[in-house]
């Protein structure tokens, strides 16, 4: 982790990764004695560890609405701003959720074999479309044959700016193929307390927004390209809104803590 030598970021980031190796350690252990049969669990326990690592950074989460009880399939998506988003993802505990994941990162242990226990579908960069097709492919046969839920950023990275950036099109298609319904939400880091690309993030309060389901029953995969650019635009309009609004109550409207959503 790069931490700039500042003080409190080094100890932060000292302590953080302490965390991550134990918690790593004992998920394998789980995962050898349950012979690696048993996703959610590990899944719920990598959640535990994410909500623990908030905490020790100081950030509180505010959750307005609710996540979607896992019964039926869903496509989340979101806004990607920020380390903290990272753990804040695993945080929210979505129910009989996988996640999509930059492969870099797989090599950045252990951070990687809590991605693999998870069922973590690792892409790879743009330049690489022919692979990222094929990734696709077989994450969607797989999500067809187990219905479970599976989240990805439609940034594809982090945008540092604050601003919603460009979405490529891998979730709408996902979601078309399968028939699932999107389920977006806002993430509202407040810019005083935002590492951006960084680890230095400082105490305060995250709020993430979860929005109606768009549903895509009746999309078509020679559309997606429109399709993408509808979605955007709603993020671009809830973005503006949110950030005017939990800008100016600096994000304290009461709402469920984190730490209550169902896992």
């Amino acid at each position: 982790m790069s931490t700039r030598r500042d003080p409190r970021t080094v100890i932060l980031a000292t302590i953080t990764g302490i965390l991550l190796i134990a918690a790593a350690v004992a998920a394998l252990l789980i995962a050898v004695v349950t012979l690696f049969q048993t996703r959610r669990l590990y899944a719920q326990y990598c959640t535990s560890g994410a909500r623990a690592v908030l905490r020790i950074w100081g950030i509180r989460v505010r959750v307005h609405g609710r996540p979607q009880d896992g019964a039926r399939q869903v496509v989340y998506l979101s806004n990607h701003s920020s380390t903290i988003d990272l753990f804040l993802l695993v945080a929210l505990g979505l129910p009989n959720t996988r996640f999509f994941m930059s492969g870099f990162l797989r090599k950045k242990l252990p951070l990687g074999i809590l991605a693999y226990l998870m069922g973590t579908f690792f892409t790879v960069p743009q330049n690489q479309p022919d692979a990222r097709r094929r990734i696709f492919a077989r994450a969607c046969r797989t999500l067809a044959a187990t219905r479970e839920c599976v989240y990805l950023s439609p940034e594809g990275t982090r945008v540092a700016s604050g601003q919603i950036g460009h979405f490529n099109k891998g979730t709408v298609h996902l979601a078309t193929a399968l028939g699932a319904p999107l389920a977006p939400f806002h993430i509202f880091i407040p810019r005083e307390i935002d590492p951006g690309m960084g680890y230095r993030a400082k105490p305060g309060t995250v709020v993430v927004t979860f929005k109606p389901l768009i549903e895509t029953h009746d999309w078509r995969v020679e559309d997606v390209v429109a399709n993408t650019e509808y979605v955007r635009d709603l993020f671009v309009t809830w973005h503006r809104e949110l950030w005017h609004e939990y800008s100016n109550s600096a994000g304290v409207a009461p709402a469920r803590q984190v730490a209550h959503a169902r896992a």
